[in-house]
């Protein structure tokens, strides 16, 4: 098999991954492989080259500084975005980013799910509705059954949002997994959801964790967090990601974690 990046051509066979090889009778290979990708833009480098492995199933963590490099590489890895370099493996495929867009949910990523403010909980349920049906049906305002339909199974029991509540009103944490419910009402394979270190608070970042281990449990979630996951060995792995900043501000970020 032949496949192009970067107006080159290479022979699939001769390929070498970056991660570990998986020969037969050896450990289930990854779900996503990367190797060298990046993403360039008529102005620079936005991330990249990066190599990492992300086995299937359970949540994993990429970490990383927050910023563009980050929120690229995770559309990236959902097929919203196609690397400029590299190869990007995903269910057997090469940087086939349609294929890979319609195995994979992509959530709390302002650049594409951003919600408008002033706007219904009920209204984006019924919309969530109205997209998933047929051209010729008919669909009335969302109830509660469909909040639950939809929500519970992100939400597990915590409470969910009221229908007429305005997004603006939502706790931080309630108005991300209600993005991430809204996201991956057809449950694919793969849910890559934007950097659980947005919330401000502590104690929600745990919760929305706990939620994305729960889901973990029947897809593969990938995550970002500059702070590893806060540790939680519950995590299925935990990744350091290079090259997510510019080359300038790198010294400048390890100083500032050093």
């Amino acid at each position: 098999m032949t496949v192009s990046t970067g107006g080159t051509e290479w022979d699939s066979s001769e390929m070498t991954w970056g991660g570990p090889a998986y020969a037969d009778g050896d450990a289930e290979p990854p779900l996503l492989e990367a190797t060298s990708i990046g993403v360039d833009a008529s102005w620079g480098r936005i991330y990249g080259p990066t190599d990492l492995a992300i086995r299937q199933g359970g949540l994993t963590v990429l970490v990383g500084p927050g910023g563009r490099g980050r929120v690229a590489l995770l559309l990236t890895l959902a097929g919203r975005m196609k690397p400029t370099t590299g190869f990007l493996k995903a269910f057997g495929r090469i940087n086939d980013a349609r294929d890979l867009f319609a195995r994979a949910a992509l959530a709390d990523v302002d650049e594409v799910d951003g919600i408008a403010q002033a706007i219904r909980v009920r209204d984006i349920i019924t919309e969530q509705i109205r997209w998933e049906a047929p051209w010729y049906r008919w669909v009335r305002q969302s109830r509660q059954e469909d909040l639950e339909r939809i929500c519970r199974p992100v939400f597990g029991d915590l409470t969910l949002p009221p229908l007429e509540a305005y997004v603006e009103e939502l706790p931080e944490l309630t108005a991300a997994l209600l993005r991430i419910a809204v996201a991956n009402t057809h449950r694919p394979p793969l849910l890559v959801v934007g950097g659980v270190d947005k919330l401000s608070s502590v104690r929600a970042t745990y919760k929305l964790l706990d939620r994305l281990i729960a889901l973990g449990n029947g897809q593969t979630v990938v995550t970002a967090d500059i702070n590893g996951g806060y540790g939680d060995q519950r995590l299925h792995d935990v990744i350091e990601v290079p090259n997510l900043i510019d080359d300038d501000f790198t010294d400048l970020e390890l100083e500032a974690l050093s």
